[in-house]
């Protein structure tokens, strides 16, 4: 099994790094790491070391780092629009969805939503979202954290966004997402719609922005699991698998 990672605000190339906070305590009284073994640190924007423990506390550790690289991020880069499910259907698509590489997610209010974000209640929703696209990130190794959209869009802002390619899963689309042609850089949009599906107008909506309807096969997918498969055929699709 490969060592654990840990995120840092800053990582140097060599020397040694002092972890402490949640991510030191979490290393030190929850991971028990202790002296001599190895672990992994990294930014969240490409660069990641591989480290040794070298010291240990109640709140932390340090730790010398042995080798330094750095990742570009992927391109085309690939975005979910997901619309926004009820109870905790939303944190499992964002970790699935964060494991096998989405690059940013913005939570689509879709006209089919239940759930609501305003106020205090969308910022925790928000922040629960970003908070479980961490975890995960960190579970996969990733080096490049995914970025969670700081509030909800709107149709309208879906149609308006400059993306590549804009893809709107839709069990009733007659092209498979298997054959639809992609960028090679740029970004790729994939809007994602709630539990009651996308609305006719929506999709015309973002049909006329230039979008293409696709679909992912003859079965028709949960919203929180919809995104997952379709990250994976795009992954393999353009090569990231």
């Amino acid at each position: 099994m490969s060592p654990p990672l840990f995120l840092v605000k800053a990582l140097p190339a060599s020397g040694t790094v002092t972890l402490d906070g949640p991510e030191g305590r979490h290393a030190a009284v929850v991971q028990r790491l202790r002296i001599g073994e190895r672990l992994l640190l990294g930014d969240g924007q490409g660069s990641t070391a591989s480290a040794v423990v070298t010291a240990v506390g109640t709140t932390g550790l340090t730790a010398a780092i042995e080798n330094h690289w750095y990742v570009e991020p992927p391109a085309p880069r690939i975005v979910v629009a997901q619309g926004i499910p009820k109870g905790d259907r939303g944190e499992l698509a964002v970790q699935a969805m964060t494991e096998v590489g989405v690059d940013e997610i913005v939570p689509w209010a879709a006209s089919r939503c239940v759930a609501v974000w305003r106020g205090d209640r969308g910022r925790r929703a928000r922040d629960k979202w970003a908070s479980t696209a961490r975890e995960a990130a960190k579970q996969a190794r990733r080096s490049w954290l995914p970025v969670v959209a700081d509030e909800a869009a709107p149709t309208a802002a879906l149609a308006a966004r400059r993306a590549d390619a804009v893809l709107v899963l839709h069990a009733a689309a007659e092209t498979a997402l298997s054959s639809v042609t992609l960028p090679g850089r740029g970004e790729i949009l994939v809007v994602i719609g709630p539990e009651g599906g996308i609305a006719d107008a929506e999709i015309d909506e973002l049909s006329a922005a230039g979008a293409v309807p696709v679909r992912l096969g003859a079965t028709v997918l949960r919203t929180s699991t919809a995104g997952v498969a379709a990250l994976s055929v795009l992954a393999a699709r353009l090569g990231r698998w």
